[in-house]
């Protein structure tokens, strides 16, 4: 989840930035896979000592009409769980893992015959995420070489279908304002062109975690609340507008989207696609906006919005992960505790209705 690495960024904005900048400048990201006319997906995190069962979670994704379930780490029981269910499955690796992945294929081997090859075919995996939002940092450096070895383990092991990619976080970008402008970090840049260029190669997209919720709650006030939601849901303000030659943004999700596709291009590649691996609101946690009506709101309208693509991509629908299934009481006190869909007994939080996209 981008929610630490969020908060940290929006608190070291500056005072003199302008809205858009405390908006986005830390917290871009996002989408646009061509998959089921903007299926949605929901993350699966498990950091909680009280949660149902995974064959129970997992009837629960098919009664609710989920198409995705994106998993943070290998977990047997889970894609156990999973076979013949329909659902396509995002699979990551363990950030502590990634030097190994990277330095030695024979690991990279042993990870694909033990958490890929015995599921293949009975569950339907769509990525392997060598990853979660390590870029920048210490681990970057290991994230293209671990790709490259968990792609050849993945074709030796004869899987196909299976793109191999990584989730990034908006701390990737440096400039965000206005979207055309958008651009990778000087940190990021160097560890972001050749990765991007890869994905490219082989057809894959790049994941992105976004949460409008924290360039929201970190702005001072700046930030219009229909503007964050992607609504004036909740007799908030009409949301707030931006103007990029001649191309009007009324909400913060298309804006930050196209600001990430804007970066990809100028680091050389074009046509990218992205893939919002998370995006969520909290419902509760004593924050700025934490509340079970905006919770409600943003999700259902990010629901409803994904088929109709974005400005930069009118009509390309955007693949989109809300985070998460469950309440976890095991994060960190405040708002991560409170990202869920679900209490763990499995009763709603709130209502969304993932029929909606569909029908957008």
């Amino acid at each position: 989840m981008a929610a630490v690495a969020a908060a940290a960024a929006a608190g070291a904005m500056t005072k003199t930035a302008a809205p858009w900048v405390l908006a986005c400048g830390f917290l871009l990201c996002l989408a646009g896979f061509p998959g089921t006319e903007g299926a949605i997906g929901v993350n699966y995190g498990m950091v909680a000592n009280n949660l149902p069962a995974p064959e129970q979670v997992i009837s629960m994704y098919k009664a609710k009409n989920i198409s995705y379930v994106r998993l943070f780490h290998p977990d047997t029981a889970v894609l156990t769980a999973l076979r013949g269910s329909g659902i396509g499955v995002v699979l990551g690796t363990l950030n502590e893992d990634l030097q190994r992945l990277a330095s030695d294929p024979s690991y990279a081997a042993s990870w694909v015959a033990t958490n890929v090859q015995p599921f293949a075919g009975a569950v339907q995996f769509r990525y392997i995420n060598a990853g979660n939002e390590v870029i920048p940092g210490d681990s970057a450096s290991h994230v293209l070489p671990a790709m490259q070895n968990l792609e050849s383990a993945l074709r030796s092991a004869r899987v196909t279908g299976v793109a191999v990619t990584t989730a990034v976080a908006t701390a990737v970008l440096g400039a965000s304002y206005p979207p055309s402008q958008g651009a990778f970090s000087e940190a990021a840049a160097p560890v972001m062109a050749p990765i991007v260029s890869y994905l490219s190669s082989k057809g894959a997209p790049l994941l992105v975690n976004v949460y409008p919720y924290f360039a929201y709650s970190g702005s001072a006030g700046q930030v219009a609340l229909g503007y964050a939601l992607l609504s004036a849901a909740g007799g908030a303000a009409p949301a707030s507008t931006v103007t990029d030659g001649g191309v009007v943004y009324t909400n913060m999700f298309d804006a930050i989207v196209d600001a990430t596709h804007a970066a990809v291009e100028k680091a050389g590649v074009q046509g990218l696609e992205l893939v919002v691996s998370e995006t969520g609101w909290p419902s509760g946690g004593g924050g700025d906006g934490a509340t079970v009506e905006n919770a409600a709101a943003y999700n259902n309208n990010v629901v409803r919005h994904v088929g109709g693509g974005t400005p930069r991509r009118p009509g390309k629908p955007v693949e989109t992960y809300l985070f998460a299934m469950f309440n976890e009481n095991q994060k960190a006190e405040g708002v991560e505790q409170h990202f869920g869909l679900f209490q763990p007994d499995m009763s709603e939080v709130y209502h969304v209705d993932f029929t909606a996209g569909s029908s957008s």
